[in-house]
């Protein structure tokens, strides 16, 4: 799912969950926000490249309007670099590991972890094997669903849809 949809999911999932159980300000924007990160964190080394290489805005253009299988050669440092991050981030492995600390940390769990999951279980039935799957038991596989390729045009027109008929029934129910 692209990160816009990630971060609206989670604020109409926040929304809906304030209504059956008190729910912070603070807490739905962390949720909001590790919602987003785990797409975010891969894109650090392409934000570095167009901010330090010279021909680096012309790159991270062509990067973020690229169709699968069309996307602009990297260099091999580059490439690994954003397949570990969005391997680690897309784990649920990497997930529980900081759930458990946190939880052992705080005593309970932490709220704002469940924009993170949402993340992880999204991608994994909105990635296909083409484009960014997600490795959901990184590092041991990077075994990822073949799920559909959350930028089909039908695909992405029922996401927001499906969102919006969702946001407003919240809303109106306040």
């Amino acid at each position: 799912m692209d990160i816009l949809a990630h971060g609206l999911w989670v604020g109409v999932g926040a929304a809906w969950m304030h209504r059956h159980r008190r729910l912070d300000r603070r807490t739905a924007v962390l949720a909001v926000g590790l919602a987003v990160v785990p797409d975010l964190a891969q894109l650090l080394p392409l934000v570095y490249l167009a901010l330090f290489s010279p021909d680096g805005w012309t790159v991270l253009l062509a990067y973020a309007n690229s169709l699968p299988g069309y996307e602009p050669p990297p260099s091999p440092v580059y490439t690994a670099l954003t397949h570990n991050l969005h391997c680690v981030m897309h784990s649920a492995l990497s997930a529980g590991v900081v759930t458990a600390i946190s939880w052992v940390w705080l005593g309970r769990f932490w709220m704002p972890l469940l924009g993170w999951w949402s993340h992880i279980v999204i991608d994994v039935f909105t990635h296909s094997a083409e484009f960014y799957p997600s490795p959901v038991f990184y590092p041991v596989t990077y075994w990822g669903f073949d799920g559909i390729a959350w930028n089909t045009p039908w695909f992405m027109v029922a996401n927001y849809l499906a969102m919006l008929i969702i946001a407003v029934v919240v809303w109106r129910r306040r």
